[in-house]
């Protein structure tokens, strides 16, 4: 028999780490599932500067009396933090899930079961990789999936933007108010964006758009230094201050295939506004859910929700909704 729970949380992000937080406040019996350390991609961040209130403290004289904190020490505080309520953890992988009735089941990589009348996916989504020397190393470290996560670090740069999609030229954009000198390099003679979006890019003075051209290696010693690009069958290197990835997300939403739940065209799972799916039961929150603004307050945000709206419909299960 499956080890019974209130609410399963499946991933340990911002999002299912939000979750856990309400959840075990309200007083369910609460167990977070997580293959990885807690955290997520916000594990990534070196400086998690645009989290409100996480910021740099000054005394009088201009000293540093508390510097903001990086991804990694946010994830750890939200870690212990949703502990401290009551809320179980387990460093396993899911395999699959189920629905039978008014349970769902998960099984584990070891054979194991959980179950629960509601369940919160909180599993991300992982940015498309261009697999190229440099780019894990630097990632971090000048290498960024995120302009309006890490833009503000290269005001002013030389700053590379890899894609030539929607995203590609809309955080190229972004980043172009931050610098003049941003170079969107696609591997294509042009853009696959909607041609408003592309036109605007174009006639961006501070971008400059070179097609054609792949991006073979990322160079640096501490941080990013150089790109190696090859046009034409000729590579050749050039200083770089920073290299933007826009290559594409895919979301980690595999689990919800066994149960049906309802999916937009790119695999991200639709939601209402309380972050229910079309699955009764199943919550969805963070960057796996379709239409996210994929930020770690937001991704807080409607793990909060998705906790909620699970502990409304338990009661409404058992019968002891409030009326």
């Amino acid at each position: 028999m499956p080890e019974h729970n209130d609410l399963l949380i499946i991933g340990a992000g911002p999002a299912g780490l939000a979750a856990a937080q309400y959840g075990a406040r309200a007083g369910l019996n609460v167990l977070v599932i997580e293959q990885m350390s807690p955290g997520g991609q916000a594990l990534l961040i070196d400086v998690l500067e645009n989290y409100p209130g996480n910021v740099e403290l000054r005394g009088a004289d201009g000293t540093v009396i508390a510097p903001p904190r990086s991804g990694f020490d946010f994830a750890q505080d939200m870690h212990r933090q949703a502990e401290g309520f009551g809320a179980a953890f387990l460093s396993e992988e899911v395999v699959s899930l189920a629905k039978e009735g008014d349970a769902f089941s998960a099984v584990l990589a070891g054979g194991e079961k959980r179950s629960a009348p509601a369940v919160v996916i909180a599993t991300g989504a992982a940015h498309r990789n261009l697999g190229i020397p440099g780019e894990k190393e630097f990632t971090g470290r000048g290498v960024s999936y995120c302009a309006s996560c890490d833009g503000s670090f290269f005001k002013g740069k030389k700053i590379f933007a890899i894609g030539g999609g929607d995203a590609a030229c809309d955080e190229a954009q972004y980043l172009a108010r931050l610098s003049p000198q941003v170079i969107l390099v696609h591997r294509r003679d042009r853009f696959r964006a909607q041609s408003s979006i592309a036109q605007r890019v174009m006639s961006n003075a501070n971008i400059e758009v070179r097609f054609n051209t792949v991006i073979r290696e990322i160079k640096g010693t501490q941080k990013v230094s150089a790109v190696v690009l090859e046009c034409g069958g000729t590579a050749y290197e050039e200083s770089a201050d920073a290299v933007f990835v826009f290559a594409g997300m895919i979301p980690q939403s595999a689990l919800v295939s066994g149960i049906m739940a309802e999916l937009d065209e790119s695999g991200y799972i639709i939601t209402d506004q309380k972050m229910a799916s079309s699955v009764p039961g199943l919550f969805a929150a963070g960057d796996v859910r379709s239409g996210a603004f994929r930020q770690v307050v937001v991704a807080a945000g409607e793990g909060a929700v998705a906790a909620h709206s699970a502990a409304e419909y338990i009661d409404e299960l058992r019968g002891t909704a409030y009326r």
